[in-house]
């Protein structure tokens, strides 16, 4: 008897695989794609119209759809972009949004990425309790607070100013920023921070040399979801902001009540208000997906 045949043969049975995994062992590949690419192009086409639309003549926006630009190109214009860049009134918006998103978004960085460092990795009496007050705070809703703090804000001087919408966008922003920034920051080893402590660093300079970029990826899906929040918010700045000098979402609403008819100039300023935040999300997507998959997996 020969060694080979004194080898046991295992046979390996393998069970019938579900229907749903072979119905899509099956349909893969290029059916997939197809179908991805298909609805892909379908979430595109209002922005894709949008767009369109604030390249075209007003008389032919009321005349007829975005889609005949295929058929006619000739209709193709940037006279509503030249119209709307001499509008005082849209480009100071612009300026106010900025003025208000950027100020609104590096505040919840830095006190955010702090305030989840000491949740993370200092003792303090109650801690676990504050951090659950925290957590608490994500679930009230903005509309409960406008009164309140409209009140406040009255009171101090600051209502319908840049700096009270700032404060404001500031606030409910922080409790997701505390929440992520916490959650991600107690992921680091622990290890690496008393290694750091025996080189002789202090907190604050262990939370700028090793925390900080470290919890890149996190903060930088923080900046822009707050980015985001507060570039596209129309709510806080129709109540907050200063009439005057309204931000841009503001600024299209009030066009849209007293030029009804003006359809390019809305057409070509909301888009021009949709692509900033493209833009930054594009410009940092690398980071974004890092940041949200981080901790998915140990």
């Amino acid at each position: 008897m020969t060694a080979l045949d004194a080898t046991p043969r295992v046979t390996a049975v393998r069970g019938r695989r579900p229907w749903p995994a072979r119905l899509a062992a099956r349909l893969g590949g290029g059916a997939v794609r197809l179908v991805l690419v298909a609805v892909g192009l379908f979430w595109l086409m209002p922005t894709v119209g949008l767009l369109l639309s604030s390249l075209r003549d007003r008389s032919d926006i009321a005349s007829s759809g975005w889609w005949q630009v295929f058929a006619h190109p000739g209709q193709l214009t940037g006279a509503s972009y030249d119209t709307l860049f001499h509008n005082d009134k849209v480009m100071h918006s612009l300026l106010t949004t900025t003025l208000i998103t950027v100020p609104a978004t590096v505040l919840v960085i830095l006190v955010g990425a702090f305030a989840g460092y000491a949740f993370a990795w200092l003792e303090f009496p109650g801690r676990d309790w504050w951090f659950m007050g925290v957590v608490g705070l994500l679930v009230v809703p903005v509309q409960v607070a406008l009164i309140p703090v409209a009140k406040l804000f009255n009171a101090l001087g600051i209502f319908e100013s840049t700096p009270g919408v700032v404060l404001f966008h500031t606030a409910f922003g922080l409790p997701f920023a505390i929440f992520l920034l916490r959650n991600f920051f107690a992921e680091i080893p622990r290890e690496l921070l008393e290694a750091a402590r025996l080189d002789g660093a202090g907190e604050l300079r262990m939370f700028l040399r090793v925390v900080l970029p470290l919890g890149g990826p996190a903060i930088a899906s923080l900046g822009i979801f707050q980015f985001l929040w507060v570039w596209n918010d129309m709510l806080v700045g129709l109540i907050f902001a200063d009439s005057g000098n309204p931000p841009i979402t503001v600024a299209l609403q009030q066009q849209v009540r007293q030029f009804g008819d003006n359809v390019d100039i809305l057409a070509s300023g909301a888009f021009l208000s949709m692509v900033v935040p493209l833009a930054v999300f594009f410009a940092f997507q690398r980071q974004f997906v890092s940041g949200v998959m981080a901790g998915a997996v140990k």
